[in-house]
């Protein structure tokens, strides 16, 4: 048994995982999530916000203090979206050095996909059909990944994210009918472009994986609070999952903040990663219809791409 931990860093949140490994499976010790907001700005200016850094290094940092406390043997430290896009990049890699001791990955898209994949299908049993794809919606950028079995066979990510598409186009409270139009536009035509790279047609199951999806997923039960073995695992109907995006999306923020289950760093962003999901959804089901197939249900994972990491964490 070797005792991991994994960082995964992206545009909204940081989030920790310290596990013990054992067999290709892990056992949690602890399971931590700030949402640090790094990639404010990147979009607009290319570049890392002084602030957002200062945020993020500080939450590194007392993530390195846990992992002295519990005796990690090995950390792998994943920075994504936010980090792949900002040219200043090299003063939050050397502030995670000085925190952590170790060099910060900054992963291409494929392997982020890659790593979600692998998190995700670990919950699916024998009642999962078909290929399946896993759908990671971020801050910054969205993972399709297609597989049928523990490995992907295809996969493509996309420059939209719920922090990326809340600053780009839903500006008012709530957004306006032309913004959401001009983000849904957006939207799908990266749906377009995903089509033609990952087949989607051949889709038998759907799992989606981070906090924009599992968030929906709360809603959609009517949970009061956040309960995470609630959320993990469940199936819904796509009807029902668009539903609830579309009344997240038209929520007013007072309303959404006083959502039990909303986390405070996610109540201004929800509505695009609402949106960003619905999408997706309409249109993988309309490309399995059109093949002939049906696709009638979406299951939730709360294990991604950072259960991904600590599996790859090379001890």
């Amino acid at each position: 048994m070797t005792r991991v931990a994994a960082i995964d860093c992206g545009t909204n949140s940081i989030r920790l995982l310290i596990a013990d490994r054992a067999d290709g499976r892990l056992t949690d010790v602890t399971r931590l999530m700030e949402v640090v907001r790094l990639g404010q700005g990147v979009d607009r200016t290319g570049e890392f916000d002084p602030v957002a850094l200062d945020r993020t290094l500080e939450a590194t940092t007392r993530y390195a203090r846990l992992c002295e406390e519990h005796e990690v043997e090995a950390v792998r430290f994943v920075a994504t979206s936010a980090t792949r896009d900002a040219r200043n990049r090299d003063v939050f890699l050397d502030g995670v050095r000085a925190a952590l001791g170790i060099d910060a990955e900054v992963i291409s898209g494929g392997e982020e996909a890659s790593l979600s994949f692998a998190g995700a299908v670990s919950i699916l049993g024998e009642d999962a059909p078909g290929d399946r794809l896993v759908v990671d919606i971020g801050g910054g950028s969205t993972e399709l990944v297609l597989g049928g079995g523990q490995t992907p066979d295809a996969s493509i990510s996309l420059d939209m994210g719920c922090v990326r598409m809340t600053e780009r186009h839903l500006h008012d409270d709530p957004p306006t009918a032309a913004q959401i139009a001009s983000a849904v536009g957006e939207v799908r035509t990266a749906l377009d472009r995903a089509a033609a790279e990952v087949p989607l047609a051949q889709v038998g199951t759907v799992v989606g994986v981070a906090g924009s999806v599992t968030t929906v997923t709360a809603h959609a039960l009517g949970l009061e609070s956040y309960q995470r073995e609630r959320i993990n695992a469940t199936r819904l109907p796509i009807a029902q999952v668009r539903a609830t995006c579309a009344d997240l999306l038209a929520m007013p923020r007072t309303e959404r903040a006083a959502l039990g289950f909303m986390h405070p760093g996610r109540v201004d962003v929800i509505g695009a990663g609402a949106l960003i999901w619905s999408e997706v959804l309409a249109r993988v089901a309309a490309e399995v219809s059109g093949a002939g197939g049906v696709l009638t249900d979406v299951i939730t994972s709360e294990h991604d791409i950072l259960d991904g990491i600590a599996l790859s964490v090379q001890a």
